[in-house]
């Protein structure tokens, strides 16, 4: 009797299961627009913190950052320089000018939805504009190759284009953050496989109807290269650059990607 290899594709979902998760995704969209209307000049990461876990608690969701591996944050709020993982603070105050990174998860039901963006507090450098402008479109490039029957590093790959085709209309480099990337998600916010954003195509597990991956591709105005500082928690640039990080928890369905972090 012959054995078949067995085919090895990214965790899916049913079309049921897929709506669950939007849900979920609804209210991270939801308080992620709430803290960036928020965000002003004064105001502290810790009172974002408590207007977003205000947003998912009021849906009935529970924030999925709270407590995580004893994370003390509804949100990750990443100023400037930091690139995820930063901890709220009260101590840190935003000021004209600074680039903020949001990053934020609810649970709802028992599924996960996780999304992040950037934005500038008040007005922001051209140059700070467009490393936050490449980051999206690094993102949506990604989640244009959220087809099926597509390899894991198909993913990758197109990041990483997007970020090239970045680099090319804006006339300057990004620095890809290296060791950091998206992942699976469904019953659990952090999930195999784990998705670079870079790296050559064609490679890993294959794309399904209703293979889900969070996308969130990281680029800096300098290095690439980062350190964690020693509340273990927070990632910085070594050489002090700024840095953006857009995410969205996608889908693969028959009709084309499917974001289920979609914002109001």
């Amino acid at each position: 009797m012959g054995f078949g290899r067995r085919r090895k594709v990214v965790p899916f979902r049913s079309a049921g299961e897929l709506d669950a998760m939007a849900a979920a995704g609804a209210v991270v969209g939801a308080a992620l627009v709430a803290v960036r209307d928020a965000a002003k000049p004064g105001v502290s990461t810790l009172e974002l913190d408590r207007v977003a876990e205000a947003v998912i608690r009021d849906a009935g969701a529970v924030p999925s950052f709270l407590g995580y591996h004893g994370f003390t944050g509804s949100i990750c709020s990443s100023v400037n320089d930091r690139v995820v993982h930063g901890i709220p603070s009260a101590d840190d105050i935003l000021a004209e000018g600074d680039l903020i990174s949001i990053d934020c998860g609810a649970i709802l039901d028992g599924w996960h939805g996780d999304s992040a963006w950037t934005f500038g507090v008040g007005t922001v450098i051209e140059a700070d504009e467009m490393l936050s402008e490449a980051t999206r479109l690094s993102m949506e490039a990604g989640i244009a190759a959220m087809l099926p029957g597509n390899r894991l590093t198909d993913v990758s790959h197109a990041i990483e284009q997007g970020t090239h085709a970045a680099e090319k209309a804006h006339g300057r480099a990004y620095g890809i953050v290296d060791g950091y990337g998206g992942h699976g998600i469904g019953r659990e916010m952090h999930m195999e496989p784990f998705l670079a954003n870079e790296g050559a195509p064609g490679k890993g597990p294959e794309l399904v109807v209703g293979s889900t991956l969070a996308i969130e591709p990281m680029l800096t105005l300098g290095t690439y290269e980062t350190r964690v500082l020693d509340d273990d928690w927070t990632v910085v640039t070594t050489d002090g650059s700024r840095s953006a990080h857009w995410e969205h928890t996608v889908a693969v369905t028959e009709d084309g990607p499917r974001i289920l972090t979609l914002r109001p």
